[in-house]
């Protein structure tokens, strides 16, 4: 089965070591996302970046840096990606959020009896 439609897409764009609550704030974003039902997040930890401050986040050779940039790509309709608004609000200090309309195709493999293979 094949759906189609418009949606919207978030990109969160924080730091590694940022926290919510004493978790990884990339992984508490995603908690929420899912016991909000939203319909998909994805975490990308990036090679290199910056952002106000002009500061360069990247890796180092020895091993990675905990204040890479990370970007949390969240995809849902506009009506539920409105509910995470206020979450967001308490949850970032420091970060952008970048909002874009997607068109989406989502496929669905189900067996006869309904059941996902």
């Amino acid at each position: 089965m094949k759906l189609q439609g418009k949606a919207k897409m978030l990109r969160i764009h924080v730091e590694e070591a940022d926290k919510w609550e004493g978790v990884p704030l990339y992984q508490a974003i995603v908690d929420k996302c899912r016991a909000l039902d939203i319909a998909g997040a994805t975490v990308y930890r990036a090679l290199e970046g910056f952002g106000a401050s002009s500061l360069i986040h990247k890796a180092h050779w020895v091993g990675l840096s905990s204040d890479q940039p990370v970007m949390v790509s969240i995809v849902d309709t506009e009506e539920n990606l409105r509910r995470l608004f206020p979450v967001l609000d308490e949850m970032l200090d420091e970060g952008l959020i970048a909002i874009s309309e997607v068109e989406v195709i989502k496929y669905v493999h189900q067996q006869e009896n309904g059941v996902r293979e």
